[in-house]
């Protein structure tokens, strides 16, 4: 039996590391000693000591959906009060507003709107296409397996078209825990996990990049989150296509799963680091100010993360769960700056933007 030391000196030597040493870092390793192992793994894929973030908006199309996940503050059933369908040109105008503050890409995920038909969104991708400059950040496994469920298409087709019409990448959303003893519990009408995975195997295959996340601390135990990060490490292995990994922790208030506990900042800290450990193929790991606010995301900055992720000039979802951080780009630039790492704002793709 390996001991915590043996394994950190493992990943400090750059060796992969197996489950069962996973769960016992996880468990048994020193707060302070798993956040310096963490750091390390992340200086040595970034030694420039930059840290990146995207200027975007997160635009939510809809929020009626059939899915009724027990974690979500923010859907309407299709005859409940409050739903909404955006209009194109409402869709135009928040890009406009995106375009004008620097942004370089939108993030889009509605809820499954059971009445919109797959030329909708192809409409809407295309008349987002002709008139504004932007990167299309849409649709999450989820959408992609709904449509094609819906509409009675293979799920390659459903995406063939979305990126005909001008998907450019697909976010790491709906993951929760990909373990479907989990999903069941909390999100029983949502894609079993070997779906989402697939849809990201299909994407990468189509040459598309995707994100992948993971919506921790509800009904899922440490073991499970474990089994996530190396279904997420598989694929990519196989694949290659995942930019970055998003960890971030459930926010209960005025959801179905209101009873669960909100998790510690050190509970969030000790599962990043382990992310940056055990996806050692995934190259970027991002931080989570949205849920755990700018302090402890400048810490996180120490435990693995090399990325602040996103400005969101406008966020919906946690929101409605009733967290509401905003940072603008200057914030996050000072925030950056004042932990010792050099700010940079990025593309999807990580590309760097010149002179920002």
């Amino acid at each position: 039996m390996n001991s915590v030391n043996s394994v950190l000196d493992k990943v400090l030597a750059g060796e992969r590391i197996d489950f069962a040493e996973a769960e016992l870092l996880y468990a048994k390793a020193d707060f302070h000693d798993l956040g310096r192992v963490a750091h390390a793994v992340r200086m040595r894929k970034h030694p420039e000591r930059v840290v990146t973030y995207v200027v975007d908006r997160n635009i939510n199309y809809s929020n009626i959906c059939v899915c009724c996940c027990k974690f979500c503050a923010f859907y309407r059933e299709p005859d409940q009060d409050g739903g909404y369908v955006l209009s194109f040109e409402e869709i135009g105008r928040k890009i406009d507003e995106t375009l004008a503050l620097g942004g370089t890409q939108i993030l889009m995920q509605g809820g499954h709107h059971p009445d919109l038909p797959l030329s909708w969104y192809e409409d809407m991708l295309r008349y987002i296409k002709t008139s504004h400059p932007v990167h299309i950040h849409a649709f999450s496994p989820p959408e992609i397996v709904f449509f094609s469920e819906l509409f009675k298409l293979p799920v390659a087709e459903v995406i063939r078209r979305l990126r005909q019409a001008g998907l450019d990448s697909i976010p790491g959303g709906g993951a929760e825990i990909l373990v479907d003893e989990v999903r069941s519990r909390v999100a029983p009408n949502k894609c079993p996990a070997g779906q989402w995975l697939d849809v990201m195997k299909e994407a990468h295959n189509q040459g598309m990049r995707t994100t992948a996340t993971m919506m921790f601390g509800h009904v899922e135990t440490p073991a499970q989150r474990l089994e996530h990060l190396f279904a997420v490490r598989e694929v990519q292995d196989r694949t290659h296509g995942f930019t970055a990994f998003i960890p971030w922790t459930f926010q209960p208030d005025h959801t179905q799963l209101s009873h669960c506990r909100k998790q510690t900042s050190v509970e969030y800290l000790r599962l990043l680091a382990m992310s940056r450990i055990v996806l050692d193929n995934v190259d970027n790991v991002q931080v989570s100010w949205v849920t755990m606010g700018p302090d402890i995301a400048q810490l996180a900055l120490y435990f693995g993360g090399n990325d602040f992720g996103s400005t969101m000039i406008e966020e919906n979802v946690v929101r409605a769960a009733g967290v509401s951080f905003r940072l603008s780009r200057k914030e996050i630039n000072r925030l950056v700056s004042a932990a010792g790492f050099q700010p940079r704002q990025r593309l999807m793709d990580y590309t760097l933007v010149e002179g920002k």
